[in-house]
């Protein structure tokens, strides 16, 4: 494989080659391709596209240039399932639904990131948490998951380190909002984690990384196929980030309103428990933990009513290091800030309407069925 072929045959237009894409990810990965040739890659794909298949042979190529975690029979409690959102300001919702889905009978193995721009990542709320260890090795994070049934923590220097380096090239050569790009970048590193099912948040509006409507279908509908194609299970839910998810933005806050959820202090928003609920319930039909969306809807009020879903946040936050008390004195160990101002709205807004619109979240709903159909996406009203 010569790398300048490849990005010349992306550049004018023609699908590319597996073996030689895949030669040439290793070749990012191993540090033989050049950061220049790297960011005209980048720059092919982004202004020629590139096809479903083409995705799905960069994802895995991806995925494959670290380590790819593998699970054996009866080794975990249930079917390994996770989640990805791509976020926006107040999404907090992976640290509810990991512990749901893992009371629920599932296994989480979530590796998670960090915030771009104004999003607050996962990663970064669970550090407000004292001695949380979001970068434990190998062996303590599939014990947590074997014994608690999930473990949240960051992306790991042997996780998919061919898009560690794409990515940065992307953020400094204007590549960033390439869909297919977009796709392999968060595939690779959910499929290294050897998962069964996957359910993908794809937000969008003034809170979002993207704020337009088509194109967060776009990549909902792309993340559903190539991952499926890949060998996982998935459902994309398309839904609307124009509002702050639940009542919290901010590291500490956030998995405060997180506690407060699990252990149903108080009413839960209803905009934060109908997106966390139903993205529960798609996985735990994925995973054949559920006959259909409604049985998993009751299984998530189950959890949630007698306690097993807060108890798994409380025993996933000790096994790695946090607090074995968190939840039941998380205003001792979670900082507040020195200052505190209430800062009202003028007017009442949709959110504290008895009359808000029933349509809202999720507003449309994609999977990608398994095995491989010939025709890809179906779209339903959510």
């Amino acid at each position: 494989m010569v790398p300048d072929q490849l990005i010349r045959a992306k550049r004018d237009g023609h699908a590319l080659d597996r073996d030689e894409l895949r030669a040439f990810i290793t070749g990012v990965a191993d540090g033989s391709v050049a950061d220049a040739q790297v960011g005209a890659f980048t720059m092919a794909v982004y202004l020629q596209g590139m096809s479903r298949d083409e995705t799905v042979t960069l994802t895995l190529a991806m995925r494959d240039s670290g380590t790819v975690l593998r699970w054996a029979d009866g080794e975990l409690p249930g079917p390994a399932l996770d989640k990805h959102s791509t976020g926006g300001v107040g999404d907090k919702v992976s640290l509810m639904l990991a512990p749901i889905v893992a009371a629920c009978g599932g296994a989480v193995p979530m590796i998670s990131g960090r915030g771009l721009g104004h999003g607050q990542g996962t990663v970064d709320k669970l550090e407000s948490i004292p001695g949380y260890r979001t970068d434990p090795d190998e062996g303590r994070f599939r014990e947590v998951v074997r014994t608690v049934g999930c473990a949240i923590i960051g992306q790991t220097a042997q996780l998919a380190p061919a898009d560690r380096r794409i990515y940065g090239v992307r953020d400094v050569t204007a590549t960033v909002e390439s869909v297919p790009l977009i796709t392999a970048s968060i595939l690779s590193k959910k499929l290294a984690a050897g998962l069964g099912g996957l359910v993908m948040d794809t937000t969008f509006g003034s809170g979002a990384f993207m704020t337009d409507a088509a194109r967060a279908r776009e990549l909902a509908t792309l993340i559903a196929e190539v991952a499926t194609a890949a060998g996982t299970p998935t459902v994309s839910l398309l839904t609307d980030m124009n509002e702050c998810r639940g009542r919290h933005a901010g590291h500490a806050v956030e998995v405060r309103e997180a506690i407060a959820y699990l252990r149903g202090d108080g009413a839960r928003e209803p905009r934060l428990h109908e997106v966390t609920a139903t993205l529960a319930a798609e996985l735990l039909v994925i995973g054949g933990l559920a006959t259909d969306v409604t049985a998993g809807l009751a299984a998530v009020e189950r959890v949630l009513a007698d306690g097993s879903a807060a108890d798994r946040f409380g025993r996933m936050v000790a096994a790695l290091g946090g607090p074995t008390d968190l939840l039941e004195r998380p205003d001792h160990h979670l900082t507040l800030a020195p200052i505190t101002v209430p800062v009202r709205a003028g007017v009442t807004g949709p959110s504290g309407s008895s009359t808000r619109a029933p349509w809202a979240w999720p507003s449309w709903r994609w999977a990608a069925a398994t095995p491989v159909p010939a025709t890809w996406s179906t779209m339903v009203s959510g």
